[in-house]
């Protein structure tokens, strides 16, 4: 299975925190914080849209 095929079968939820993820290790304001919420703009946004497709989208 090549990394484009993997990426196709992504449920919306590891792929929300997997964009999550990758932010917040690359971004200055969301490193040091120790919540997800606690980081910047951005990152909380993410968080938000993870944890929206986490819940099924109900919220």
């Amino acid at each position: 299975m090549t990394g484009a095929t993997a990426r196709q079968a992504e449920l919306p939820m590891l792929r929300a925190y997997r964009l999550w993820f990758e932010h917040a290790r690359k971004c200055a304001g969301c490193k040091p914080a120790r919540r997800a919420m606690d980081g910047c703009e951005t990152g909380q946004e993410l968080w938000v849209a993870y944890r929206q497709a986490y819940d099924g989208g109900s919220r």
